[in-house]
């Protein structure tokens, strides 16, 4: 079975808080050892591109701004080939504090990987959240999961346990 790569960043805490989460369902789901869960800081293109089943999890904070160990990837992101790869997203935003930027990190991610001639893979409905415009969202779908801990903390492990079928059936790991 092919080993998924999960790369996240996070200041707070709170996106390795999910990842960990994120890693653990799937891994009960397939196994041990098949999720490598990977902290952004640091990491070379060539880090991501051994994969060929990634998960990328980011917060967008403020007014869309990206996770600084994020947006120092940005052109190591933009120097890998995703054809062949699957890879989906989760992100972490504030759909009421910033409801003009709710993970927005996503929508910018997303388009590297598809210029790149990667597969996106997890999407989901927008149903359920209370934001005024995401670059994450195309025709009433989020490129990935999104994340509110801060206002909607109690839907988070339903909207994980959702997702992950979704995932591995599209990583065809289900």
């Amino acid at each position: 079975m092919s080993t998924i790569g999960l790369f996240y960043g996070t200041d707070t805490g709170n996106t390795e808080t999910v990842a960990k989460i994120i890693k653990q369902k799937i891994e009960d789901s397939l196994g041990a050892d098949s999720v490598d869960l990977l902290e952004i800081y640091q990491k070379s293109s060539e880090d991501m591109a051994k994969y060929d089943l990634l998960i990328l999890g980011m917060p967008t904070w403020y007014d869309g701004e990206l996770q600084g160990d994020w947006e120092e990837y940005i052109p190591k992101m933009e120097a890998i080939d995703f054809t062949n790869k699957k890879i989906a997203f989760f992100g972490l935003g504030d759909q009421y504090g910033y409801a003009s930027y709710f993970c927005d990190a996503l929508g910018v991610f997303a388009l590297i990987v598809e210029k790149n001639h990667g597969t996106l893979c997890g999407l989901t409905s927008t149903a359920g959240y209370e934001h005024d415009h995401s670059k994450a969202e195309r025709d009433g779908m989020f490129v990935g999961l999104c994340i509110d801990v801060d206002n909607q903390d109690e839907m988070t492990e339903e909207r994980i346990d959702h997702w992950i079928p979704s995932v591995l059936q599209s990583f065809g790991l289900q």
